[in-house]
């Protein structure tokens, strides 16, 4: 290993809706995170690996902070809090507004209290006037002693290779912790899962709450095709009934958007399988939320 590689953990906070899944995945390169207009659709920490020729930053994406309404709310924040002390690096993602609400200075403040450099990234640039950026920036320069203020556009990528740049600058000297082509330590179920879910949330919009989960029942391979058994948790009969839609035809349409991803993340073809079943109030079970992936790290 050459004495100037550079690597650390970098993670990235916001209030939900700023961006930081669609961010992670511009920069890796391939889908990892999902993306979705709900809050609270991030489930564990998932780290995800870069790797340049400068060095290695391993990104830690964490739910986004806000104020907790349940035991999954308790823990996404508990999650999200914890990371502020563990890594080398914090991004912290806003819109490009001056307008400066509670959610944020609740961030601010927390941010605040660590000694760990945070760089305010203003995302979604692409979406205001270039002479609006100067003013969002002004607004937020007071509110906490950042290390860099970096523009840029996770949807296009304007401005990305600055902000790695940056990050690289705030990095230790250490070694390489994961091999080069290693984008993410999470298992294929898990993922496979995930985009599962993400179709979930797209499909039905704003029809019902975003508390549902996924469980992968089966996945075995035969051949050249991936033979997957999934199961859509929700909370309410009411929307066991919404998810499967009449005739079934919401159902197939989540399979079918979610069979297309998987075929591209696993490379081969798919033949997925989706049930739905009733788990009231399981946001509110830690035994329910531990068996449907929500785990607290273990020590």
């Amino acid at each position: 290993m050459e004495a100037n590689f550079k690597s650390g953990f970098v993670t990235l906070i916001g209030r939900p809706n700023v961006g930081k899944s669609t961010l992670m995945n511009y920069l890796i390169g391939q889908k990892i995170a999902i993306t979705s207009k709900k809050p609270q659709t991030t489930r564990n920490r998932i780290q995800t690996v870069l790797t340049t020729e400068a060095g290695q930053i391993v990104f830690v994406d964490t739910p986004g902070i806000h104020k907790a309404k349940n035991k999954l709310g308790e823990y996404m924040v508990n999650v999200a809090e914890r990371t502020l002390n563990e890594v080398d690096v914090v991004l912290w993602l806003v819109e490009p507004t001056t307008f400066i609400g509670v959610g944020e200075k609740h961030i601010a403040d927390q941010l605040r209290r660590t000694k760990t450099p945070v760089i305010l990234i203003i995302n979604k640039v692409d979406m205001v006037k270039k002479e609006e950026i100067l003013p969002v920036i002004e607004a937020y320069r007071h509110i906490c002693d950042f290390a860099e203020i970096v523009p840029v556009s996770a949807r296009n990528g304007d401005n990305t290779e600055e902000l790695v740049k940056t990050i690289f600058q705030y990095l230790p000297y250490g070694p390489q912790f994961y091999d080069e082509d290693t984008v993410t330590d999470q298992p294929e179920r898990q993922i496979v899962a995930e985009l599962i879910r993400e179709k979930a949330l797209h499909c039905l919009n704003e029809e019902i709450p975003h508390g549902i989960a996924v469980c992968i029942d089966r996945m075995k391979a035969r051949k050249n095709i991936m033979d997957i058994d999934a199961t859509i948790i929700c909370e309410r009969d009411s929307h066991k009934g919404i998810i499967i839609g009449k005739q079934g035809a919401m159902l197939k349409k989540i399979g079918s958007r979610a069979r297309y991803e998987i075929e591209q993340l696993l490379d081969c073809k798919v033949n997925l399988q989706l049930w739905v079943k009733v788990k009231k109030d399981w946001r509110d079970s830690e035994f329910l939320m531990k068996n449907f992936g929500y785990r607290e790290e273990e020590e």
